[in-house]
């Protein structure tokens, strides 16, 4: 499994950083993540076609795991976080990706956040957003044991999923070759046409000189 992690703060080496870094390592601990750092962009962001920007929207897309953190900024997430999402097509931008929402902030007041305000971005992007939103304590996230409890509790059901996109992943490559095999079988090539000709030609021309 390919496992991300994508950072809205635009300070970098942030807290924000290092938790999201930690929910990754949490539920899947056998992957280390890659990580991307959406300060480092800068004005790319606000472009279509930079290739570093394209590049890291590639990576996004090509993970199965993937967690999205912001700090809490007037009640939201960033807009450096929302800059990024909208380099992904509306609806198959995430196909395939399990996404993971994660917010920290400094009181409990926004604790709902990840799943009211960033999951649903996430989902119209073609996310599968099956874990619940992560909100933590800007200051206590390192000790407070949120993230333990947290990735004990949905590790099973991300290693489920990864199992489950797997073998779907399987069955179309396998009905893909059975497709083709089935094409071959009903439209023989040019050179076994020829060679079927070449033998029934052969044969009519033996009867040809029997009856003469």
């Amino acid at each position: 499994m390919t496992v991300t992690v994508v950072v809205g703060n635009p300070k970098p080496a942030s807290r924000t950083l290092a938790a999201a870094t930690l929910v990754a390592r949490g539920l899947r601990p056998d992957v280390e993540p890659t990580v991307l750092e959406l300060a480092s962009y800068g004005p790319a962001l606000l472009s279509w076609g930079d290739p570093a920007v394209s590049e890291a929207v590639r990576t996004v897309a090509d993970s199965e795991l993937v967690v999205f953190a912001s700090p809490t900024f007037k009640a939201t997430y960033t807009g450096l976080l929302k800059l990024f999402l909208e380099q992904f097509d509306g609806g198959t931008g995430l196909a395939d990706v399990l996404a993971v929402p994660v917010m920290l902030g400094a009181r409990p007041a926004h604790a709902l956040a990840p799943d009211l305000l960033l999951k649903p971005v996430l989902t119209e992007l073609g996310a599968t957003a099956a874990l619940p939103g992560l909100y933590l304590a800007d200051r206590t996230f390192a000790e407070d044991g949120v993230i333990g409890t947290y990735a004990d509790r949905w590790r099973p059901v991300v290693h489920a999923l990864g199992r489950s996109n797997a073998v779907r992943n399987s069955g179309a490559s396998d009905s893909g070759e059975r497709h083709s095999s089935a094409s071959e079988s009903a439209h023989p090539s040019a050179g076994d046409s020829a060679s079927r000709s070449d033998a029934d030609s052969s044969v009519n021309a033996s009867k040809a000189v029997e009856h003469a």
